[in-house]
């Protein structure tokens, strides 16, 4: 197959698939795997994709800016709201960052669940102001817009001085060996406090996310207490999380 074939072949399984796997192209298109990572290190160079460990997904994977990601897969992040509004329990005190699936999450919470959530989210904070019982801790700081969350050394000292019973974290990448991972370092720093202040970490997980990374790391795979995705556990790229500890709600 020329390089052409192939690389029209790979843009179109992103347009599809969203992402693609260099040991997976490989074996389809008979050809090795250091060939398929030329083709997607041209293809990223000319803007075409986006290139991550283990393969590349699609520009639109990951929208940037918070309005973009609102809409982004939401009948999938409502699944995964209704499978993850039971994590919260009675007088807790939970750790909740800006995701958007953690957005659905607090839409979903019991009206009779009194807890505490310490949040960085404008709009999770906003939102929890019509729960009856639900005690809101807003953590201030500078504000980054395209996420709309606070960030900052204010942020990160603020939670440094608290011990949540559970982090719950709306997650933008996880594999399975580079970690959870962000594409803002100043919100990976809040992100980083919340993980290390908490006893338990869950992180909401939509599939295209599934082994793909970002440039900065927020921790190690084996922090990770929960997934919740709409996948079946008996996926199996699922597989290495639950080898690794992870327990999947699914």
């Amino acid at each position: 197959m020329l390089k052409e074939e192939r690389h029209n072949f790979i843009l179109e399984e992103l347009r599809t698939k969203n992402k693609v796997l260099t040991y997976s192209l490989s074996q389809v298109l008979s050809v090795s795997e250091d060939t398929i990572r030329r083709d997607l290190k041209e293809l990223a160079d000319l803007g075409q994709i986006k290139k991550v460990h283990g393969g590349a997904v699609a520009h639109s994977l990951n929208p940037f800016h918070y309005k973009d990601r609102e809409v982004y897969a939401l009948e999938e992040k409502i699944a995964i709201a209704e499978k993850a509004k039971n994590l919260i329990q009675p007088q807790q005190v939970v750790f909740m960052d800006g995701g958007t699936t953690n957005l659905e999450l607090v839409k979903r919470l019991p009206s009779d669940l009194k807890a505490t959530i310490i949040t960085n989210s404008i709009p999770v904070a906003t939102h929890l102001t019509d729960h009856p019982l639900i005690e809101i801790v807003f953590l201030g700081g500078k504000v980054l817009k395209s996420a709309q969350v606070t960030i900052g050394a204010e942020v990160v000292s603020a939670i440094s001085n608290i011990r949540a019973d559970k982090c719950i974290l709306g997650t933008r990448s996880i594999h399975h060996q580079i970690g959870i991972s962000e594409i803002d370092w100043e919100e990976t720093m809040v992100k980083r406090a919340m993980l290390a202040a908490s006893n338990e970490v869950a992180c909401l997980v939509i599939a295209d996310k599934i082994g793909t990374s970002q440039p900065y790391i927020i921790a190690d795979i084996k922090q990770v207490s929960q997934m919740v995705t709409t996948l079946s556990r008996k996926n199996p790229i699922l597989k290495p999380f639950i080898q690794a500890g992870v327990e999947i709600i699914s």
